[in-house]
């Protein structure tokens, strides 16, 4: 059976765009571990993240939710999918150029703005300082553009993009990563962690 990108969008927002109650629950399960919620994506959609990688979802390109689908299937599905593994990451610069395409094309702009923090996530993922400082504008923005019922949550939003920047700019990289990676760690590196330093899931 063939999955059409509205399939997509309609699972990962559930009911959290239009009832401000279900949004706590969704987030939730977008950003803790949920052996459920993982095993509903490896059933449903396990296939999807390879698809996209050799190009069979290409025409999801052209629209600004099909677009997001597509975003999601390359960076969030991934990290559901192989959770705790190096394939989690594995389709990360896919992810990125997806996501940049979809916001030169304004497609952020078309979108709800919480859909749109989705667009933005592969650049908050990145080991770039560039494009971590384009995930903090583009968060600052749309928090700073956003209804007042949803600036709270586009605040926090812009916190956490805020804290992913601040992590690369000082270490070049994600220190919780290199363990997954295979890379090793340096002392401050693993001070940080030792710490209690940001490891974002």
């Amino acid at each position: 059976m063939t999955t059409n990108s509205k399939e997509i969008v309609d699972f990962w927002f559930g009911n959290a765009l239009t009832t401000p109650e279900e949004y706590g629950p969704r987030a939730i399960l977008w950003f803790s571990q949920n052996d459920d919620f993982d095993r509903d994506i490896q059933i449903r959609f396990g296939s999807l993240s390879e698809q996209a990688a050799r190009g069979k979802l290409d025409a999801w390109r052209k629209e600004a939710s099909s677009a997001l689908a597509l975003v999601l299937v390359l960076d969030q599905f991934p990290r559901n999918l192989y959770r705790s593994s190096a394939r989690a990451f594995e389709f990360d610069p896919l992810a990125r150029d997806m996501a940049l395409e979809a916001v030169s094309s304004g497609f952020d702009k078309a979108l709800h703005p919480l859909q749109a923090v989705f667009l933005y996530l592969p650049l908050e993922h990145a080991e770039d300082i560039e494009l971590q400082n384009r995930s903090v504008q583009l968060f600052t923005q749309l928090a700073a553009e956003a209804p007042s019922e949803l600036r709270t949550k586009l605040e926090l939003f812009t916190s956490f993009a805020q804290r992913h920047h601040d992590v690369i700019n000082r270490f070049g990289r994600f220190p919780h990563r290199n363990e997954v990676l295979d890379r090793h760690s340096t002392p401050a590196e693993i001070a940080y962690l030792e710490s209690g330093g940001d490891t974002f899931g």
